[in-house]
């Protein structure tokens, strides 16, 4: 517990069991959507906004999450004219959000340290202020998530009944790729653009071995994802490693070990 002691441990856990908090609650409908992947591309478009920002001299995570945001409306336009190509224009967004990030880096004269922060994550240096950011950002795509939810489950395991009780709309997509695109931007400190979608889907992919209900999935997923942040940050410290890395790679020792145990018919 010693490192408790040190105010920049102490930040790094506050931020962490935020976005430990965040993550698995809309990666349960990440999952249940088939949409795994959307985090991951977003994060690719998210660090064209940190590189754009740098380049006009704004805020990273202003430009972030701009860009996340303004691409939920892109996805969502590109979801609705082309149903039938869906995989391959949402590849065209990541695609071009990646290429946009390295020409906007190279232009802006982005230092390696710099770019490998937002790739990888810089828990240790979150400030106060950012906590506050994540809290208040946190509390928002929470109090959506209350007031959606019952429209998200039901058109992630139903479509089609979701459709004939009109709750599979446009703005529901758009209000959930935006709820995806909130997340990436808010988990950019901690664990890295690369790494933030791990972090939604792991502590769920863990969770679904137990073969729970929602909500008992849903309790689960929320404590995998608070031991991935709590015992990461702590091997790290301990280890003198790299805190996104090592939250992400304890998350899958937690589901390899979790894994086991169900073969072995102890997860019953």
């Amino acid at each position: 517990m010693d490192l408790l002691q040190y105010e920049f441990m102490q930040r790094a856990l506050v931020a962490g069991l935020l976005v430990a908090l965040l993550c698995p609650l809309v990666g349960m409908f990440v999952v249940i959507r088939r949409q795994s992947l959307l985090g991951d591309g977003l994060g690719h478009i998210a660090f064209a906004g940190v590189t754009g920002a740098a380049l006009v001299g704004t805020h990273p995570v202003l430009g972030a999450a701009v860009c996340t945001i303004g691409a939920a409306f892109g996805i969502e336009w590109l979801r609705r004219r082309h149903r039938q190509y869906v995989d391959m224009g949402l590849a065209l967004f990541f695609y071009g959000g990646l290429a946009l990030a390295v020409v906007c880096s190279s232009l802006a004269k982005i230092p390696y340290t710099g770019m490998m922060s937002f790739l990888f994550g810089s828990i240790l240096t979150v400030t106060w202020p950012d906590i506050a950011g994540i809290a208040a950002i946190s509390v928002a795509v929470l109090a959506l998530l209350h007031r959606y939810r019952p429209a998200l489950l039901l058109s992630g395991l139903d479509p089609d009944l979701a459709k004939v009780n009109g709750l599979a709309d446009a703005r529901l997509n758009l209000i959930f790729t935006a709820l995806v695109a909130c997340v990436v931007v808010v988990g950019m400190s901690i664990v890295g653009i690369l790494l933030i979608s791990a972090l939604m889907i792991i502590p769920v992919a863990a969770a679904h071995l137990w073969h729970r209900g929602f909500l008992g999935t849903t309790l689960l997923a929320l404590i995998y994802s608070f031991l991935m942040v709590g015992a990461g940050l702590t091997l790290s410290y301990m280890a003198d490693l790299a805190p996104g890395g090592t939250i992400v790679l304890t998350g899958l020792g937690l589901y390899a070990v979790t894994g086991l145990l169900r073969h072995l018919g102890m997860a019953v």
